[in-house]
């Protein structure tokens, strides 16, 4: 038996991400003490479901220059070449290169574009569901968890604090909720 057969409602085709119920956050340590987190607001991207979930595709495209902490002074220094430099780099990428399975455990793989440098990295998966929505469309829902080190994106600001530690950590959590719509044609 398949992963794919194993899944309630699993439909082969075409996903179109839908912004409007999805969401890509994150979070990074700041003063050592707490977490700051903010989202991207403007993403777009498809998923195409194959035979078997494993042979599943997604590419992503997220707007760098969308990004919101609830601080307009914060991001502005973000998206400055201190961090992001999104007027040079306004798009980050990912293309997924294989989803694997572990149990009842999946793990998306692919390659991260962010401030023009690429990394692999992998996210853990979890599926939330395939089924039918009010508009007499199809539905499906991933959440994909993973951290990264801002360094290995040329993100490599060190601000020390006095007496040890750093203004802002170098891991990055990242968590993606999203909806996707099954295309009709």
């Amino acid at each position: 038996m398949t992963a794919a057969t194993q899944i309630p409602g699993y439909v082969v085709g075409t996903w179109d991400i839908d912004p409007v119920h999805s969401d890509v956050s994150f979070s990074v340590r700041h003063m050592m003490v707490s977490k700051v987190k903010g989202r991207i607001s403007q993403f777009s991207g498809t998923i195409v479901t194959g035979e078997t979930f494993e042979s599943s595709t997604v590419t992503a495209a997220l707007d760098a220059t969308s990004i919101d902490t609830n601080n307009e002074q914060r991001d502005g220094h973000i998206k400055s070449a201190d961090f992001f430099e999104t007027e040079k780099y306004p798009e980050w990428t990912f293309v997924s290169t294989a989803i694997t399975t572990d149990g009842s455990d999946y793990k998306l793989d692919g390659d991260l574009t962010i401030k023009g440098v690429t990394k692999p990295v992998s996210l853990y998966l979890e599926i939330g569901g395939f089924g039918p929505d009010a508009y007499g469309g199809t539905r499906a829902g991933f959440t994909a968890t993973t951290t990264i080190n801002r360094n290995d994106f040329g993100v490599d600001i060190s601000m020390p604090m006095d007496g040890g530690g750093v203004v802002v950590g170098e891991k990055v959590q990242l968590t993606l909720e999203i909806e996707a719509v099954l295309r009709t044609a």
